[in-house]
């Protein structure tokens, strides 16, 4: 066993200290010596949430797959350690050879949540690698980062020497090799980021430039260097089924998060919420095989002996073999006495009777999103999502038992008035009244109560909602208040309990998702002066963050409450996320009339995710081989269905070097 990079003493004296010792069950042991890439996976957060990241155990699994390659793991040291290791000079860890981190090849971070930006800084600090990429040489390693915020990675773009532009499983191994070269050839590093560059979905920060207008926007962003590409497309897994899943995930010493066997049964999501940048970002949908899913369900429950399984997608009642594979799940779990947790189901009688089924007798909560509290919001928003539909589910809920239903609203939407705020009230109300008009008296086995809780709306990129103005700190809590009025003033208010989220965090986490290179320096100067584990209420530095933004001279008003023109150039203009800016830019026009857009597996809407060649775009057709409900089946249709819908090259099917 490696020695502990902690002493005996520290350990003893910080909270939960297996965090930091390592070896967990299936935790992957290699002779450094043998190995040529060493990687260190970082997940910048708490180790409990770092260990409940499913992106991670992937990337591990497929790392160490690989002989010549050693991949370990760092997470963010919670504050009591932090202290330490800058008072006694301890340089921060990985946790399976507990070998300095500032001694890898790589520094791989994914970046889940933009209110961890301050914490990349602290690894990177504390690893003893400069915060500024232009600042490494040759003895760094190679700062890269992954992940949902990446669409837009400017605001951390001084940071990093790389970006991995989409998933994971695509194009490591290409970069690798490649990094082997630059090892055994003695290149420099600037020349090893310019190769990197010429690689499908690697953005090095290092190589663009950007100018801006007298009014703050961008002028222009341009590579510096010849031969590296405008535009990068990001790296999409088409096949699910034949790539890397971990058979034996980690299990970690202590309770984490997600303390479970997680099985992804698809990625992408049919339905296009106009607010949600996961719906976008990945597309198209693409399933895993059943059969696959239920040979791993069985090896992950084999190798880890955990007692709850569960799936995990945006909209798991849209996977096309979900009752199959729910039965053998429950079939599975009566066996070895393990649980199935069922989340991102819509609740409709199927549901209901599968959750009945595999819940304990003391029914837990349901949850439902209806997202706005008026049906002409939710038609702004595109949730397709009725009052019908909402009451129908609960009336069904009801009369199988449970009594507590959640409900998730957002604040601050588009076009949203006092009426639609008053509608989440309303709404609340009618479903606690409907558990009084569906349940007898004499069958009701608790009170009901209804959870509504509310945040902030926040534009992301890549959705139709990257336009909208964002409501100030005051607005969003005014129309907070307002909401509790409302409850107040229903008939059913003792059976309502209201939260919503706080003001200042979302406003910090508006001007991250749609800032631009400029905010580097805040981020950087903010960290110096404290600010650290920034999503933790009891570490948010509000007034700190503030003070920094006046420092540096920027006005947080003009990233988060100014509405963008339709011609400006975002800052994550230069990516391309497979969804058009075109496409966007229509369901943006439509949500300011209400105009709902039919899912992808009703009619095909030309979003430009059909020439990655696969998902729902090409699974449409019935037993006469006809394309059913508009669905375009091939690129060529595609063309056809959608020539001038948007840019040349997305009517010709031909961007990304797909040929139609």
């Amino acid at each position: 066993m490696n020695k502990l990079a902690l002493s005996d003493e520290i350990l003893l004296n910080i909270d939960k200290p297996a965090r930091y010792i390592g070896h967990e069950v299936n935790a992957v042991m290699k002779d450094k010596e043998k190995v040529e890439v060493r990687f260190a996976m970082c997940f910048p957060d708490v180790y409990e949430i770092g260990m409940s990241h499913l992106g991670i155990q992937i990337l591990y699994d497929m790392f160490n797959s690989w002989e010549d390659t050693w991949c370990e793991r760092v997470y963010s040291p919670w504050v009591d350690l932090d202290k330490i290791m800058r008072e006694k000079g301890i340089p921060l860890f990985a946790l399976e050879s507990q070998d300095p981190v500032k001694d890898f090849d790589f520094l791989g971070i994914t970046i889940q949540y933009e209110m961890c930006y301050t914490n990349i800084l602290q690894i990177l600090d504390l690893s003893g690698i400069p915060l500024l990429a232009q600042d490494r040489d040759e003895s760094h390693p190679i700062v890269i980062g992954g992940g949902p915020c990446t669409y837009n990675p400017e605001p951390i773009a001084e940071f990093f020497d790389i970006f991995y532009i989409g998933e994971g499983e695509t194009v490591y191994r290409n970069l690798l090799d490649m990094y082997k070269e630059y090892k055994k050839n003695g290149i420099s590093r600037r020349e090893f980021l310019i190769q990197a560059a010429g690689l499908p979905g690697m953005y090095v920060p290092s190589l663009y430039e950007v100018s801006y207008k007298e009014d703050g926007t961008i002028a222009s962003f341009e590579p510096t260097v010849e031969g590296v590409p405008r535009t990068i497309l990001k790296q999409i897994q088409m096949d699910l089924t034949e790539t890397y899943y971990p058979r034996k995930p980690l299990v970690p010493f202590i309770k984490i998060t997600q303390d479970r066997v997680t099985l992804e049964i698809q990625r992408g999501c049919i339905r296009g919420c106009r607010f949600c940048q996961a719906g976008q970002l990945y597309r198209p949908v693409r399933e895993r095989d059943v059969d696959m899913l239920k040979q791993c369900a069985v090896d992950m429950l084999d190798s880890t002996g955990q007692e709850e399984i569960s799936l995990s997608s945006l909209s798991s009642s849209d996977y096309s073999k979900l009752e199959e594979l729910v039965t053998f799940l429950m079939e599975t779990g009566r066996e070895r006495m393990v649980n199935i947790s069922l989340p991102s189901l819509r609740i409709d009688a199927f549901s209901l009777d599968i959750m009945s089924k595999v819940q304990d007798v003391k029914k837990s909560s349901l949850t439902f999103a209806p997202e706005a509290g008026s049906q002409r919001l939710r038609d702004v928003i595109n949730k397709g999502l009725t009052e019908e539909v909402i009451l129908k589910g609960a009336a069904m809920a009801f009369e199988g038992g449970w009594t507590r239903v959640k409900l998730y609203f957002m604040l601050g939407l588009p076009t949203e008035t006092e009426e639609d705020i008053r509608g989440i009230a309303e709404l609340s109300n009618k479903i606690a009244a409907l558990f009084f008009e569906t349940v007898p008296k004499e069958k009701r086995t608790g009170q009901v109560q209804i959870v509504a809780s509310t945040s902030f709306f926040i534009p992301k990129p890549f959705t139709p909602f990257q336009w909208a103005k964002m409501n100030t700190k005051d607005e969003f809590l005014d129309k907070a208040r307002l909401t509790k009025t409302a409850v107040r003033e229903q008939l059913n208010q003792k059976r309502i309990k209201y939260n919503w989220h706080e003001a200042d965090v979302s406003m910090l986490e508006g001007v991250f998702a749609r800032g631009d290179r400029r905010i580097g320096e805040v981020v950087r100067k903010a960290y110096e002066k404290g600010c650290l584990y920034d999503s933790w209420s009891e570490f948010f530095k509000n007034d700190v963050w503030l003070e920094t933004f006046a420092e540096c001279g920027l006005d947080i008003y003009f990233y988060t409450t100014r509405e963008r023109g339709l011609d400006e150039i975002f800052p994550w203009d230069f990516l391309d996320c497979g969804v058009s800016k075109e496409f966007l830019k229509r369901e943006w026009l439509r949500a300011q009339e209400g105009i709902v857009t039919p899912n992808c597996k009703r009619q095909c809407q030309g979003c430009g995710a059909a020439r990655f060649g696969g998902g729902i775009c090409f699974e449409k057709r019935n037993d006469a081989g006809e394309i059913e409900d508009g669905a375009a089946q091939t690129l060529k249709e595609y063309a056809h269905l959608h020539a001038g819908d948007g840019p040349a090259e997305y009517a010709a099917g031909t961007e990304g070097g797909v040929q139609a």
